[in-house]
């Protein structure tokens, strides 16, 4: 089973730069996008052998995510059930026979980390909710979490210290979802590996330089560990500010 997920910074924007193609050859069993920038309606895509669902934010040309998938979900569900959190389209959560899959687009710090404190209030309460699917049964979660987790999670790390994305409070706050019984997949299988990001700045040709921050993730269960195969970043697909990422699972 292949899971991709990928922030498409816009996903009009990102139809234009090969955003179909790349689906298509992908052929993932479930493919989750963060970060679509889309009201309801604004978009109707054709995807056949696809179920969709989709989550906007009220605010209109912000956030959102979306979540497509070849088998159709026992059932969908969108936020996380907490109503102060719920207004800008950031959870879709699949139940599917085995596991849950839930697509997240975990706010941003912001510049001045003017949102920093909300942010951990939004994380404390999106750790309380996978953890009460956890009672039903394993959670995969993926998507944009806005955090390098380890000084090799990003090119720069002695300069980014207290910059959002890699203060001290956000790298713990992702600390303590692992340790509350979940694995980084890409790390998993590459633990040491470097220089491998899933997100550069459109600044400073940051991209060709490869100054990246790997922000991307796919994060399961522990109880899921035995059907880990595979995790990939997808680098070389351009067409957003972040490339796919990717986990296969045994059948």
């Amino acid at each position: 089973m292949k899971l991709i997920s990928w922030n498409v910074n816009g996903l009009r924007a990102c139809m234009q730069k090969g955003f179909l193609e790349f689906l298509e050859q992908a052929d993932a069993d479930v493919f989750c996008l963060q970060e679509t920038k889309l009201s309801e309606g604004q978009l109707e895509l054709e995807l056949p052998g696809y179920h969709q669902y989709w989550n906007y934010a009220e605010k209109k040309g912000y956030s959102g995510t979306a979540l497509f998938s070849k088998e159709e979900p026992l059932s969908v569900t969108y936020g996380i059930g907490v109503e102060e959190h719920d207004h800008e389209g950031r959870v879709i959560t699949a139940e599917f026979a085995d596991f849950y899959v839930v697509t997240v687009y975990v706010p941003n710090s912001q510049r001045e980390l003017t949102r920093l404190a909300y942010r951990q209030q939004w994380e404390e309460a999106f750790l309380s909710y996978i953890q009460s699917l956890e009672e039903k049964k394993p959670v995969i979660f993926c998507g944009d979490l806005n955090v390098a987790h380890r000084e090799i999670d990003l090119k720069n790390p002695s300069s980014n210290r207290h910059n959002a994305g890699f203060t001290d409070e956000e790298r713990a706050c992702f600390t303590k979802v692992l340790e509350s019984g979940y694995v980084d997949t890409f790390r998993y299988f590459y633990p040491e590996l470097t220089g491998v990001y899933s997100w550069w700045s459109y600044m400073f040709q940051a991209r060709a330089k490869n100054a990246g921050w790997r922000i991307d993730y796919f994060v399961a269960s522990e109880r899921l560990k035995e059907r880990l195969k595979d995790a990939k970043i997808h680098t070389q697909i351009l067409g957003s500010d972040h490339c796919p990422v990717e986990l296969e699972l045994t059948d």
